[in-house]
Parts: structure tokens; sequence; C-alpha cells
């Protein structure tokens, strides 16, 4: 029996991946969240052997809880299920330690195999994803590959403070959520901005709006 802990703001999701893994007998939900607070804490009671996680939530984003998982709980297999496309999101999240990466419109049967894959300590690389990975891959140096969006670049940290930024939040307010100092944030910022071939914190939203990284 697969434990699976749902964690996703949207009560009408949840409910309907409950309802539709409940009549495979190989897999059951033991836990449901609605914030990234509760992501974690379902991994620290666990109770679960694969999270099913959302990016977009309220207090914390999908990408902040990942990386809180991962640092506390590696072995813990983390199902990203976005309603953002794979494009914008998927080799980011796998590189920063996601177990695999579903957009909310695939077929449900394939949410159910993800997670019996991911649960074996495997990757679960959806069509759309290998496509994606098949064509950097191809493109070689200056290639393809080289005109992959500039935010694949950026480390986990990085990324995680671009889109903090890109939100409106101040450095200070960064630093509080991610424990880290305002120094610290004032560097990872210059970072971002220099990878991404920016100037300001305007150009960073508009960025992430402009590839969808945000809504």
């Amino acid at each position: 029996m697969i434990r699976i802990g749902i964690v996703d703001d949207h009560a009408i999701v949840r409910t309907g991946l409950r309802q539709y893994l409940s009549d495979h007998v190989d897999l059951r939900v033991t836990g449901e969240g609605s914030s990234g607070h509760d992501a974690l804490e379902m991994a620290r009671a666990g109770d679960v052997d694969v999270l099913l996680l959302d990016i977009s939530m309220p207090d914390q984003s999908g990408v902040d809880a990942l990386a809180a998982i991962k640092a506390r709980f590696p072995e813990l297999p983390v199902l990203i299920l976005s309603g953002f496309p794979e494009a914008h999101y998927a080799t980011t999240l796998l590189r920063q330690g996601a177990s695999g990466y579903l957009n909310k419109e695939c077929d449900p049967e394939e949410i159910a195999n993800a997670i019996r894959q991911v649960s074996r300590g495997r990757r679960y690389i959806s069509a759309a994803v290998a496509e994606q990975l098949a064509d950097n891959v191809a493109g070689g140096p200056g290639g393809a590959a080289s005109d992959k969006p500039l935010h694949e670049a950026l480390s986990e940290r990085e990324f995680q403070v671009f889109l903090r930024l890109a939100q409106g939040e101040t450095v200070g307010h960064i630093a509080e959520a991610l424990f880290l100092s305002v120094k610290t944030v004032s560097t990872y910022r210059t970072r971002v901005l220099e990878k991404l071939k920016l100037q300001t914190n305007s150009d960073l939203t508009y960025y992430a709006l402009k590839n969808g990284l945000i809504q």
C-alpha cells in the first residue's frame, strides 16, 4: 500500500484526487493539506510515502516547500502536480529534487502510474517533459539548448528568491521567510539580475509573467 499526501489549496482538487485514487487498491490517501506548511508537517509526521504537491499556494510556494522538504527529508518522493505547463517549471524543479512533474490536465491514470513509479525511488518523466529534455540535449553547445529559458540556469536558492522578488516581496521579507540575512538575499538578487540580464525588480516581474512562472 502506497500512502499519499495531497497538498493543494483548492479543496475541489483534493477531493477529486482522493476519490479517484481510492479506486486503486494499492493507493491510499493518508493526508491532505492546503499550504506549504501543511506539506512540511506531513513530511515530518512520516505518514506518507509520496507527496503530491501543487506549486501555487497562498502562504508558501510549492517551490519553497519542495526545497524545505528535500533539505529535511531527501528520501521522500515529491511529485509536482501543477496547473502550469511542463515547459515553465518541470526541468527546474526536477533539478531541485522533485521526483516528477505533471500538468493538471494530464490523464488521471498517469497520476496513479507516476505515484507508483516515484514510490519505488525512480523519477517520473512525462512524454512532454521527456521531449523538452531531449530538445535541450539535442541542441548541444550553441544549439537549441542555448535557447532554453535563462531562469533554468538559476540555482535552487536563486530561483526561490527570484520568484519572491517577482511577486513583489521585499528583500527584508524574503530574508525572514527563508531564514537568511538581508545581505545574503541582496547577493542572490544581484546574481539573479545578472543571470537573467535584467536591471530591476519590475523587470523580474515582467520576465516571470512573460514566461508563465507567476499569475
